[in-house]
């Protein structure tokens, strides 16, 4: 591998890990590339991104919840 791409492996090597990909997700990735599966490797993206997005949606829920709590823990003067 000539040292540009070297580089530009850390880079994204770096982007993914900045995303918060793990690992695994950093392999399969390089895997797909190597092979030039473009199509998978934004489908891969595109479901590690769902799964942050749910992950959001979720917590997102639960600030809901405690917010309605606090709510009515103060209508009731607690």
């Amino acid at each position: 591998m000539i040292n540009g791409d070297e580089d530009k492996k850390e880079a994204l090597t770096q982007n993914l890990q900045d995303a918060g990909c793990n690992q695994k997700i950093i392999d399969k990735f390089f895997d797909l590339l190597d092979k030039k599966q473009f199509d998978q490797i934004f489908i891969l993206l595109r479901k590690y991104r769902n799964t942050l997005l749910n992950n959001i949606h979720k917590q997102q829920k639960e600030i809901d919840i405690l917010d309605y709590l606090v709510i009515n823990l103060k209508k009731e003067n607690l």
